[in-house]
């Protein structure tokens, strides 16, 4: 589900996870709405996986939409790492 060097995006409600995928599949991102990865936590318990070719653009409109990720990670091997703000 989450491949190599894919980037993702945990929010902190399911509510606002729902409201990202909206705008950003709105503002044509290739994203996927996903469960959080067994290595990861959220009380959530969805997230936002996207490629790293559309990093800058789901970030763009996140950050347009005042709707930051709590946490960001990417796939590394069998490891995420958070990704700093």
């Amino acid at each position: 589900m989450v491949r190599e060097n894919d980037i993702v995006a945990i929010f902190d409600s399911v509510h606002r996870v729902m409201q990202a995928e909206k705008v950003l599949k709105a503002g044509g991102a290739e994203i996927l709405l996903i469960p959080v990865p067994r290595q990861l936590t959220s009380d959530c318990g969805l997230a936002i996986r996207y490629d790293p070719g559309q990093k800058d653009r789901v970030e763009q409109i996140l950050r347009d939409e005042k709707l930051p990720p709590a946490e960001r990670y990417r796939r590394e091997g069998r490891e995420y790492r958070r990704l700093d703000e």
